[in-house]
C-alpha cells in the first residue's frame, strides 16, 4: 500500500483525480485500519475465531427470519448480497465495507467529524476486476461474484479465501445512489484490507492510502459544502437532514449575521 501524506486540499483534489475509476473510503482515524464493522465486532468481543463462521451464518439467518415483517417484498432477503446491504443499511454488522466511486464523498466522511489525522484510502477496482490472488488465479471477479446464487456460500461464508470482491446489487437504494456507492467484500475476517489485497500482487500498488492532516479541515469542509456533499445529500431522508446540522453550526458567510437566514 502507498502512504502518500497531503498538504492542501487542492493537492487532494489533484492526486485523486489521477485515480480515474477506482473506489474510496474516508476513515475518522488515519491510524485505524481498513476492517469490517463484522470484523470488528468479532475482534473485540469473540476471541474464538473459529466459531466467526458459524456466528455469520447465525446472524444473517436471523435477520432473514425477522426482516420480513417490517419489508414490503420480503423476496430481498433471498439475495445474499441484497440481504447484507440492507442490513449493512440499517447499522447491523456485516462484511462488507462501504467504499464510493467519489473521493470527495469519502473525504467528508473521512473529516466530518474528527480533529486527527483522517485518511481516504483509494482502491484500484480496475485492475483488481482483472486481476486474481497469486494461490489460485481461477479466482477472478466474475468467478467469485457473490450476486451469482451459490457463491457468497461457497467463496465467502467459509471465511478461508483471502479474495475480495467489489461491486453492487443488481438493485440499488437510494442512499448508495447519493453516495455514488460500491461494496468491498472480503472472503476472510480477521485480515485487514490490504493484507488482503497484498495477495493479488502486480506491479503498481493496488490501494493508495492519503493521509489528510487536522489542519486541512477548514478548507476541505468548506469546499465539500459547495459541492453540496453533505450528510442532507448523502443520507436523503429526515435522519440525513438533521445530521447536516452539524456543519451549519461551523459555517458562517461574509457579511451574513449568524442570526439571519441560512
Amino acid at each position: 500500500m502507498e502512504i502518500v501524506h497531503i498538504d492542501s486540499w487542492e493537492q487532494f483534489v489533484t492526486l485523486t483525480s489521477e485515480c480515474d475509476g477506482w473506489a474510496f473510503r474516508g476513515l475518522p482515524d488515519a491510524d485505524w485500519q481498513l476492517l469490517s464493522s463484522l470484523s470488528r465486532y468479532l475482534h473485540s468481543f469473540v476471541p474464538d475465531r473459529a466459531s466467526w463462521r458459524q456466528r455469520e451464518e447465525r446472524a444473517l439467518r436471523i435477520f432473514r427470519r425477522k426482516a420480513h415483517i417490517y419489508l414490503p417484498d420480503p423476496h430481498v432477503l433471498v439475495d445474499d448480497i441484497r440481504c447484507l446491504a440492507l442490513m449493512q443499511h440499517h447499522g447491523a454488522p456485516t462484511r462488507m465495507l462501504d467504499f464510493t466511486k467519489s473521493p470527495f464523498v469519502a473525504a467528508f466522511f473521512a473529516l466530518n467529524n474528527t480533529n486527527r489525522s483522517a485518511a481516504v484510502f483509494a482502491l484500484d477496482t480496475p485492475t483488481l476486476w482483472r486481476a486474481a490472488p497469486r494461490h489460485d488465479a481461477a479466482l477472478r471477479r466474475e468467478a467469485i461474484d457473490p450476486r451469482v446464487p451459490g457463491n457468497f456460500e461457497r467463496y465467502f461464508a467459509p471465511n478461508d479465501q483471502d479474495i475480495l470482491w467489489v461491486g453492487e446489487p443488481e438493485a440499488m437504494d437510494r442512499r448508495l445512489v447519493a453516495q455514488s456507492g460500491t461494496f468491498v467484500v472480503p472472503g476472510v475476517l480477521d485480515k485487514p484490507l490490504d493484507a488482503i489485497i497484498g495477495q493479488y500482487g502486480g506491479g503498481a500498488a493496488l490501494m493508495r492510502k492519503f493521509v489528510l492532516p487536522p489542519a486541512l479541515r477548514a478548507d476541505a469542509m468548506l469546499a465539500l459544502y459547495r459541492m453540496n456533499i453533505t450528510h442532507a445529500t448523502l443520507f436523503p431522508d429526515l435522519d440525513g437532514l438533521a445530521r447536516s446540522i452539524g456543519y451549519e453550526l461551523e459555517i458562517t458567510w461574509p457579511g451574513h449575521r449568524l442570526g439571519g437566514q441560512g
